[in-house]
């Protein structure tokens, strides 16, 4: 059940703000059930729920805009895929706590970024943004960054991460398939996580008009500094 809990929590904040699945998610299942297990079950929910966010968002989405770095993205997720099968749990649990409380830190303070009026910038923010994913489901940092510095529209900004999300996660996907990841385990949580996926998308999509975005995002975001506090010190 904690498992539901938890995807319901990750879905409903996604669902709400446009992004924060594997932000949320990640750091509390790899207190749940590991790191190896909660990086491919993030990869398969987060295909589940982009499947419907894309459609609700679509009259948004640009998608000329989200090409260069979802292909930059693509080459970087089998690295990830790669230190994640490699490298010591706890050192992979503590960059995740880094990742997640360095990208919180930042959006609470919101420096005025510079605009990047060049697209080639996607590519390098794309590749990074794909190492991380294949390593941790967490490719929205770069991406949001990226998004913020070439000025996207609000509407826009959410049509665009929802497709570049469904990218990522497609080829994720397959990455964890290639490399066997997805252990009978992983399916059985998966299962769990299913009614925590349509009920945090349903109370989502009603709390996206009702609430002040500025405050949601606020409280998501000093909670994503706890969790990555959490997992830096184990």
């Amino acid at each position: 059940m904690i498992v539901t809990l938890i995807i319901f929590l990750a879905i409903f904040v996604q669902s709400a703000s446009g992004f924060g699945l594997a932000l949320v998610s990640m750091p509390l299942l790899v207190g749940a059930v590991g790191v190896g297990t909660a990086t491919p079950l993030v990869a398969v929910v987060a295909l589940t729920a982009e499947i419907f966010l894309l459609r609700r968002y679509w009259k948004s989405l640009q998608f000329a805009a989200v090409k260069r770095i979802s292909l930059a993205s693509v080459v970087g997720i089998p690295l990830g895929v790669f230190v994640l099968r490699t490298v010591d749990g706890r050192i992979v649990t503590a960059i995740l706590g880094i990742v997640v409380t360095g990208y919180a830190l930042y959006a609470l303070f919101t420096p005025r970024l510079p605009q990047l009026r060049q697209s080639g910038w996607a590519y390098g923010f794309g590749f990074i943004g794909g190492v991380l994913s294949g390593a941790y489901n967490t490719s929205g940092p770069p991406v949001i960054i990226y998004g913020t510095c070439r000025r996207w529209e609000p509407a826009t900004f959410k049509g665009n991460l929802q497709a570049y999300f469904f990218i990522n996660s497609l080829f994720t996907l397959s990455a964890h398939a290639i490399s066997g990841n997805f252990t009978a385990v992983v399916w059985q949580k998966y299962l769990w996580a299913l009614p925590g996926i349509g009920l945090g998308l349903v109370l989502g999509r009603l709390v996206d008009g009702c609430v002040t975005p500025d405050k949601f995002r606020r409280g998501v975001l000093i909670l994503l500094v706890l969790l990555g506090i959490r997992l830096m010190i184990g």
